[in-house]
C-alpha cells in the first residue's frame, strides 16, 4: 500500500538559518504518527514546511499520490491537507458556529475512489461535546483547551484526507489534555490521518502508532520506531 504522505530529503530555512535538515517520513491512510523531541527541534517547521509555510524549502513531498512539493499553501489546503497551528488562530469574533462554517469545503475521494470522512457541525459536536455546549460563544469568550478544540473542529470541516496537528497538548490543562487524547482516537475510527507534533511523551504515547525523534531539525534514525520502544525510553529532552 503506497504511503498517503511520503516526504523525501526535505529542507527548510528562515533567513539564513537551516532548521529542517534531510526529512525523511511518511505516514499511511488510517495512521497516527508523532515528530517528537525537545523545543527547537525542528518539529513545527517540519509541519510548516510540509504545509508550504516555510519561506524556503527543498525537497520531494507526496500527497495522496501527487507531488505537491512546490504548490502554494492554499493549494495543498486545496488538496486535502489540514493544518491546526500551535497558537490556533480561531477567529475570536466569531461564534463556534461561525468559525466551523469558516472551514466548510466539499467533500472529498480518497486515493482509491472511495469517500473520506465528511464533517458537519452536527457529527463534530459529538466528537466535541464542550462545542456542542456552547454553539454561539464568541471565540474570544472560550478557554484555551476550547479554542484548541475549535481549531481541530475547524479544520475537520475541510474534509482534510490528513490533519497536521502543531503541539496539540501544549499549555493545557492536564484533564483538557485526557479530552484532547481521547479526540485523536475518535478521530481515528473516523477515518482520520494525523502527525503531530509534540514534546509530552506520555500525550504521544497514549496516541500515536508511531513516532519520529527529532533533534536538531533532523530525525534520528536510531530512534525512530514503535510506540512500545518509545515508552521504554526515558524523555528524549
Amino acid at each position: 500500500m503506497s504511503a498517503l504522505l511520503k516526504v523525501r530529503g526535505l529542507n527548510a530555512w528562515y533567513g539564513a538559518a537551516h532548521v529542517v535538515l534531510d526529512v525523511d517520513l511518511e505516514l499511511q491512510r488510517g495512521e497516527v504518527v508523532g515528530l517528537m523531541g525537545r523545543n527547537g527541534a525542528g518539529k513545527s517547521s517540519t509541519l510548516k514546511a510540509i504545509m508550504g509555510l516555510m519561506p524556503r524549502r527543498s525537497g520531494e513531498i507526496r500527497f495522496a499520490g501527487s507531488d505537491i512539493s512546490h504548490l502554494h499553501t492554499h493549494e495543498v489546503a486545496r488538496r486535502g491537507l489540514g493544518f491546526v497551528p500551535e497558537n490556533r488562530r480561531i477567529f475570536s469574533e466569531l461564534t463556534v458556529i461561525e468559525n466551523l462554517e469558516v472551514g466548510r469545503q466539499a467533500p472529498r475521494l480518497w486515493p482509491d475512489g472511495t469517500s473520506a470522512p465528511q464533517w458537519t457541525p452536527e457529527k463534530l459536536f459529538q466528537v466535541f461535546p464542550n462545542l456542542a455546549s456552547m454553539p454561539d460563544r464568541l471565540g474570544s469568550r472560550m478557554s484555551g483547551g476550547e479554542q484548541q478544540m475549535l481549531a481541530v473542529a475547524r479544520t475537520l470541516m475541510g474534509n482534510p484526507l490528513l490533519v497536521l496537528l502543531d503541539e496539540p497538548s501544549e499549555g493545557l490543562a492536564p484533564l483538557i489534555v485526557a479530552q484532547m487524547a481521547a479526540m485523536i482516537h475518535e478521530l481515528k475510527v473516523q477515518g482520520v490521518s494525523i502527525l503531530l507534533s509534540e514534546q509530552n511523551e506520555q500525550f504521544a504515547a497514549s496516541v500515536c502508532d508511531r513516532v519520529y525523534l527529532m533533534d536538531q531539525g533532523q530525525v534520528q534514525a536510531v530512534q525512530h520506531g514503535r510506540m512500545n520502544a518509545l515508552a521504554a525510553r526515558t524523555d528524549p529532552t
